[in-house]
């Protein structure tokens, strides 16, 4: 299992396909996959909204890392860094923020590897 995360319009997506050799039908836009396309897809990016939309849907998220290690080791999962920005108003979306962060935290323990990107620049922050 594979983590990139970096800030919005970094050129996450874009790195992953050039350096993991991927095409866009190997990959997942999170916004619209489903809980289980997580466990069949080569890479789903946008990991973040994936997560929104388990939130909203209740899915149980407890031990997603276990999960996909068990159905999907080799998945390259793409996710935006949340916790930079303004503390949102909203309640919900104060904790979507915290459980994308706990997860992704959960998620890079997990990782072999683990990839900043800034400015279409990766930096390996994890590589075991």
């Amino acid at each position: 299992m594979r983590l990139v995360i970096g800030g919005a319009f970094q050129g996450k997506k874009d790195y992953v396909k050039q350096t993991f050799h991927l095409e866009d039908a190997e990959m997942k836009d999170g916004a619209t996959a489903s809980y289980e396309d997580i466990f069949h897809c080569p890479c789903l990016y946008h990991f973040h909204e994936w997560i929104r939309k388990g939130l909203e849907e209740n899915w149980n998220l407890d031990n997603l890392e276990g999960e996909l290690l068990e159905k999907n080791p080799e998945i390259i999962l793409v996710s935006n860094e949340l916790g930079y920005g303004v503390v949102p108003i909203e309640a919900f979306d104060r904790n979507y923020r915290e459980t994308t962060g706990r997860v992704c935290t959960r998620i890079a323990q997990k990782s072999s590897q683990v990839i900043r990107i800034v400015c279409g620049i990766g930096t390996v922050i994890k590589d075991a």
